[in-house]
């Protein structure tokens, strides 16, 4: 049991040192390329730190000492990470705003809103087909594939679509900025060979801390026999999630709002396609009540920022509490089933 809090502890400590030597190279990367804050945030940060929870649902679905557990594992995590997203990371966006009030000298989340409902647009449409697509018959193999493509092809159109607007944005001032120099620049001059190194090894560092984050998690939840279903729909998202979380956190202080929030949107557009479509290539993609719970409040969750944005009102602490209470009510599902 020690063992285990250790190796989370310092999982966790891996994981905040690497996000922001992340975030760096990220604005440092945007900036060079001449990209707007959107694009660094929702495809840049967001498919970065979308690594970690990319990998556990792929080695649990191929690695998986039982058929019917490493699907249950593999699905829950791929449905488990846009909730995760969805809810207690907006939750925590509002927490940081309203902790680092004083320091941003004001008390709501002001991001780039053309982005963010271009964002929860596509979340939204990807993630309810992959949704929908489980309660079809198995036998329709076919259509099953056609969806996957979909998915896959909807999130390509996706970038291409983000990108197309990043051109318009940086001429409307909404260019990358660094808030510091690179931190490699201060042993090497600041070029950008020096910028993907840093990336790659943020990327190490975030992925081996999730690594140890879930393996740390798993070895308790055996302890504690939590069952497997609430191990990949709670736990597991948790540990993989922390680097957009941290991330965003440290963007939200820094002020940087378009990237803070785009690097969750991104990575719910991100996992809500491409994810989806890896589940229904390599599992029967099937559903059950927790996980359609996850998934109605999922889109749930997704579509009270999308209302927000959509009417114009001002995204405060107070209303991202809501997607909070969204995560808990979830929590209470599982919990009532155990």
């Amino acid at each position: 049991m020690t063992q285990d809090l250790i190796i989370l502890i310092v999982s966790l400590i891996v994981i905040i040192i690497a996000s922001e030597i992340f975030t760096n190279a990220i604005e440092s990367l945007g900036s060079k390329l001449k990209f707007s804050e959107g694009v660094t945030g929702s495809i840049f940060a967001a498919v970065g730190t979308a690594l970690p929870e990319t990998m556990v649902p792929l080695v649990a679905i191929f690695a998986g000492n039982s058929a019917e557990i490493s699907e249950e594992v593999g699905v829950g995590a791929i449905l488990g990470a846009p909730l995760m997203l969805s809810t207690m990371a907006m939750f925590l966006v509002g927490c940081a705003v309203w902790v680092f009030r004083r320091r941003r000298r004001k008390t709501s989340v002001a991001p780039e809103r053309t982005g963010l409902k271009r964002d929860l647009e596509f979340f939204l449409f990807v993630f309810s087909l992959a949704f929908l697509v489980a309660f079809t018959p198995s036998a329709w193999r076919l259509f099953r594939i056609f969806v996957a493509v979909v998915l896959v092809l909807s999130y390509f159109y996706y970038v291409l679509e983000t990108v197309k607007a990043s051109k318009k944005l940086v001429i409307c001032g909404c260019a990358t900025e660094e808030s510091k120099d690179l931190y490699l620049s201060a042993i090497f001059k600041d070029h950008m060979v020096f910028v993907v190194i840093q990336l790659l090894i943020a990327l190490g560092l975030i992925i081996a801390g999730a690594k140890g984050f879930v393996i740390g998690v798993e070895h308790l939840a055996a302890i504690i026999h939590i069952p497997v279903i609430a191990l990949s729909l709670l736990i597991v998202p948790i540990a993989t999630e922390l680097p957009e979380k941290v991330n965003s956190i440290t963007w939200i202080r820094h002020g940087k709002d378009t990237m803070a929030v785009g690097n969750i949107t991104g990575a719910m557009v991100f996992q809500g396609s491409v994810l989806p479509a890896i589940g229904i290539f390599l599992t029967p993609w099937t559903t059950n009540l927790t996980v359609t719970a996850s998934s109605v409040i999922t889109l749930l969750a997704g579509g009270w920022i999308y209302l927000l944005v959509a009417r114009k009102i001002k995204i405060t602490p107070p209303l991202l509490l809501v997607n909070g209470v969204f995560y808990g009510l979830f929590v209470l599902i599982v919990v009532a089933r155990l």
